[in-house]
């Protein structure tokens, strides 16, 4: 028997309770996996009332969660309470938000779950606390270092309509250009590969790769980064025998004809990737980090401070980052 997702509760005035209360409200009618979520539960009751939604929770251990889970949302308490109002982060915020990534990394390394699925975070409020990573993706490959190794996160989102990777993350525009090397590419696209086969069931995944200049260049007339730096990586991953095309034009890349060429669509840096799909699939796109020893999965979007404790909040994308993450953990490695 598949064992629950590990839930994280994000940022606790943002719409990440709103949104767990709502997934769990629908488990029947959409046939979600089980989860369980990590936090405070006295809180999750008080969120639950105040949107006037009719909530049955339980305390337990991970290991309880499936068996409960039909009956009651299964909250396992972090020892970190909260008390934040919805849009207006306090003091207990940042502590609460990173004790219950901590504890579902713990929990996934034991085998207690099946994957991480991370509510949205504040990473402003973090950063007045001490936080000091970009975000959620790097803060995951420094609690997944072991000894002398540290993986490489690589964050892909994912949505039926299209799907993204971009090789540089959360850096400035100056500092993603200054990062980008052929070989960051090559491995980037090489975990992808992997992730595609064994977690996606892609025989032969199709890579597309996107330029970085305004027409992939214009054959050196708007930048040699292509000739220089993109066109030598796909080189050698064309080499290794992956089907891959580019350096593309990125702005005919992401049409409807276009996107049916390929699986998965490598670009140089995060809006580049990230502006197609959030146009496409804004509601259900999720996003995954490959290049982990676990699963991870996490609604594409913030926390939306301004609809939190409203009811306004939309759970698609936590529900197809659930369903997705329970794929996934359902693949066999190839």
């Amino acid at each position: 028997m598949a064992k629950p997702l590990a839930l994280t509760s994000g940022e606790p005035a943002g719409i990440g309770p709103d949104i767990t209360i709502k997934a769990w409200l629908r488990r029947n009618e959409l046939k979600l996996p089980a989860f369980y979520l990590l936090g405070d539960p006295d809180f999750l009751s008080h969120r639950a009332r105040a949107l006037g939604l009719d909530l049955r929770l339980a305390e337990v251990r991970a290991g309880e969660a499936r068996d409960i889970f039909a009956d009651a949302l299964p909250v396992v308490a972090t020892g970190h309470p909260a008390t934040a109002l919805p849009g207006t982060p306090d003091g207990t915020s940042a502590d609460a938000a990173m004790a219950s990534i901590r504890q579902a990394v713990v929990d996934v390394i034991a085998g207690r779950a099946s994957a991480v699925v991370t509510n949205p975070i504040a990473k402003s409020v973090l950063y007045r606390a001490g936080f000091r990573h970009p975000g959620h993706t790097e803060y995951l490959a420094e609690l997944a270092t072991t000894g002398n190794h540290a993986p490489q996160p690589v964050m892909m989102l994912w949505s039926p309509a299209l799907v993204v990777v971009p090789v540089t993350i959360h850096v400035s525009l100056r500092d993603a250009l200054a990062q980008l090397s052929s070989e960051l590419i090559v491995t980037t696209a090489r975990i992808v590969v992997a992730a595609l086969k064994a977690r996606f069931g892609l025989a032969n995944p199709r890579l597309a790769v996107s330029g970085l200049n305004p027409h992939a260049g214009e054959d050196g007339s708007l930048g040699t980064e292509e000739k220089t730096i993109v066109a030598p990586a796909v080189d050698i991953l064309r080499g290794e025998g992956i089907e891959i095309r580019g350096p593309l034009p990125a702005d005919t890349m992401f049409h409807e004809a276009a996107r049916q060429t390929y699986d998965c669509a490598i670009c140089m840096y995060h809006d580049q990737a990230l502006i197609p799909i959030k146009t496409l699939a804004f509601e259900d796109a999720v996003n995954v980090t490959l290049g982990l020893p676990f699963i991870r999965t996490s609604p594409d979007h913030g926390t939306a401070f301004d609809i939190a404790g409203t009811g306004r909040a939309n759970p698609s994308s936590l529900i197809a980052a659930l369903r997705l993450a329970a794929r996934m953990a359902a693949a066999q490695p190839a």
